[in-house]
């Protein structure tokens, strides 16, 4: 069902790295990521997605037309079939208990992807996956007993005192809160390795569009499905790790009164999520504050002094964080890519930014940057970082 994105061959990068890593300070050594087969290029998606859910209002059609323009999404890659829906046919019809036909689906799906993810991950690191110390695993899109990070590392091989390590539900803010708790997990473990995956679908929320939902529409023209991982540690080794991003500080905060801007509920039919239209601006109104409390720790004035690596949530909340804060252009360029070629792949998004901001810190040099993600709560999450 899934598939390593890119050529295959691992990325290694000279031992003899720009910068020397801060001892003891966790740094990201390697990273993977892994997508289902099936690619929606976002001009066909409306077609197709009215055909599905056999949909007759052809306002609902217009809308979606409107809201997949300004998206800006091009590509997207997404579990579902036609082979599913021949399958499940029940999943586009309206009210219908489904929860476990969804979960059928997603629970092998989101470990598959995790699996071509991290073995990509392991496979640029160069070092066995017995090395494997602990497992940070984050999804919102399965729900099992046990959950996925142990079905992850047996069919990984990884030894069977591997600590492990679940973050469910979390929604867009769960990568960076990964890379937060794997970075103290590194710090606090002197030697360990710490692999960290992602890895989301769209199945339990996909349904047919109903103008009481309106965002189910806005889900269907922005969302998408696919995996990541990385692998965190300190203190690198000196010709077989090759780090190019260190993790320099972290900091979680949530913004009072605002748990229902965001709101996701599981039901009989899948998960069902609300989304005020107030959110660009309460993340508007309180990002400057929260970034000055990270660059304070690297001693950072200017915002353009950094590099950014912003999960692209929509063009709307990336729109008002570049002007609030004044950016160039130039500056949210790798979320802008990210979300043009792959969508909003919840959890997942801010690794595919990273990819893209590895390759163009090779060129433009900058030493400090800010990898946020924002999600339900209304929660941030900031890391300040340190190209290597």
């Amino acid at each position: 069902m899934s598939r390593t994105n890119g050529n295959g061959t691992p990325n290694h990068y000279s031992a003899q790295t720009r910068r020397i890593p801060t001892p003891g300070k966790a740094t990201v050594l390697a990273l993977g990521k892994a997508f289902p087969s099936q690619l929606v290029p976002q001009d066909c998606l409306v077609e197709g997605y009215i055909r599905d859910t056999k949909c007759v209002d052809s306002s609902i059609k217009e809308k979606l037309e409107r809201l997949c323009k300004t998206t800006t999404v091009k590509t997207r890659y997404t579990v579902m079939s036609k082979e599913i829906l021949d399958k499940y046919p029940e999943l586009v019809t309206e009210g219908s208990p489904t929860i476990r036909q969804r979960l059928e689906i997603a629970n092998p799906a989101v470990v598959e992807m995790a699996l071509e993810a991290s073995l990509a991950c392991i496979k640029e690191w160069g070092r066995p996956a017995q090395d494997i110390t602990h497992i940070v695993y984050v999804s919102s899109s399965e729900i099992r007993l046990p959950g996925g990070d142990l079905y992850l590392a047996s069919q990984l091989g990884l030894r069977t005192d591997v600590s492990r390590v679940m973050l469910y539900f979390l929604g867009c803010y769960g990568g960076v809160t990964g890379l937060r708790v794997a970075k103290d997990i590194a710090e606090n473990n002197p030697g360990s390795r710490v692999l960290l995956t992602t890895s989301e679908t769209t199945i339990l929320g996909f349904r047919p569009p109903n103008k009481d939902r309106p965002y189910d529409l806005v889900g269907a023209a922005l969302f998408g499905d696919g995996a990541a991982a990385v692998i965190i540690g300190t203190d690198p080794l000196t010709g077989q790790e090759s780090p190019f991003m260190e993790l320099n500080y972290a900091v979680q905060q949530f913004l009072p009164d605002t748990h229902n801007v965001i709101d996701g509920r599981l039901s009989e039919e899948g998960i069902n999520f609300k989304l005020g239209r107030d959110l660009p601006q309460k993340i508007e109104d309180n990002i400057e504050k929260f970034c000055k409390k990270l660059m304070a720790k690297g001693d950072i004035k200017e915002f353009n002094d950094l590099f950014w690596a912003v999960h692209p949530g929509g063009p709307a909340i990336l729109n008002r964080l570049e002007n609030k804060l004044n950016l160039r252009s130039e500056k949210l360029e790798c979320s802008r890519r990210a979300l043009m070629d792959y969508g909003n792949v919840s959890s997942n998004t801010i690794f595919y930014v990273m990819e893209y901001m590895r390759e163009e810190l090779k060129i433009q040099g900058e030493e400090w940057g800010l990898a946020l993600a924002f999600g339900p709560g209304i929660t941030f999450e900031g890391i300040l970082v340190r190209s290597l």
